[in-house]
Order: C-alpha cells, then sequence, then structure tokens
C-alpha cells in the first residue's frame, strides 16, 4: 500500500507523527509536504495528493490542517476524488465502507494523536462494502461528469 500524505503548516507537526505511524505500520508514504510551519495555502497541497490518487500513484491520500475542512472542500474539487474528514474510527470505517472514499482528511487543532492514529488505522483496514452502496458511489460520479 503507498499512500500519500500532506498539511499545511496548521497541520505540519501532526503529519509528522501520522508519517511516522504508517512508516512503524510498514507502509509506504509520499509525504508531499508542506515541511514547516511557515504559512502555505491548503488548496495547493489537497490538490498534490489528490492528484496522485488520481494518476494511481498513491492508493489513498491524507490531508491535515488545523480542522480538516478546508482540506476536504478543496480534495474534493478534483476529479475521482471522494475525501473524507473524519472525526472518530467509526466514521473512518463508514466513509470507507459505505463511500469509498479514498482521501482521509484529519483536525489537526482537534484530535488527540491517538485517536488520529486509530482514525488512520481503521480507514485504511476498512474496504468497499459494494452492494447498494455502488449504486450512490456511482451517483456522486456522475456528479463530476463521469458515467
Amino acid at each position: 500500500m503507498n499512500v500519500a500524505i500532506g498539511s499545511d503548516h496548521a497541520g505540519f507537526e501532526f503529519k509528522e507523527n501520522i508519517r511516522r505511524f504508517l512508516t512503524e505500520m510498514g507502509i509506504k508514504t509520499e509525504d508531499i509536504g508542506t515541511n514547516s510551519k511557515a504559512s502555505v495555502d491548503y488548496p495547493d497541497y489537497a490538490q498534490k495528493v489528490s492528484a496522485l490518487v488520481q494518476e494511481g500513484k498513491a492508493d489513498f491520500g491524507i490531508l491535515i490542517c488545523s480542522t480538516g475542512t478546508g482540506m476536504s472542500m478543496a480534495a474534493n474539487k478534483m476529479r475521482g476524488i471522494r475525501a473524507a474528514q473524519a472525526w472518530t474510527p467509526d466514521i473512518a470505517r463508514l466513509s470507507r465502507q459505505h463511500n469509498n472514499a479514498n482521501v482521509l482528511c484529519l483536525a489537526g487543532s482537534f484530535l488527540e494523536r491517538g485517536t488520529a492514529q486509530e482514525i488512520v488505522k481503521t480507514f485504511l483496514n476498512s474496504s468497499f462494502d459494494r452492494g447498494r452502496h455502488e449504486r450512490r458511489v456511482s451517483k456522486i460520479m456522475e456528479l463530476e461528469g463521469h458515467r
């Protein structure tokens, strides 16, 4: 499994923690930045991570900003991206099972590190249930022009 990970300045330290956690789990990561607390624009990093997922160069993406909201909004503008903002492991699991989410967005300023690690682990270890959910995900894809 290959996971692209990125953050803005507010999520930088949190990203570093999650990146180390993924490495300890034996998961290959591609860190696209940012690499410091210097102010940057989160849409730039949402686009970079999402592009790697779109191109099949990453199986999943993880984006971190202060609230997770800006990253989610930006990533969901990208064709084929289904970014989910998760605050609990259950939400992460359901985002994969029901929505086939391929990008996870985290609130670096509001989540405890242990909780975030459980969210990440749950997200990556959950799979799409298909069945009735396929119809719904297809409708999402139709909204962006997929057929």
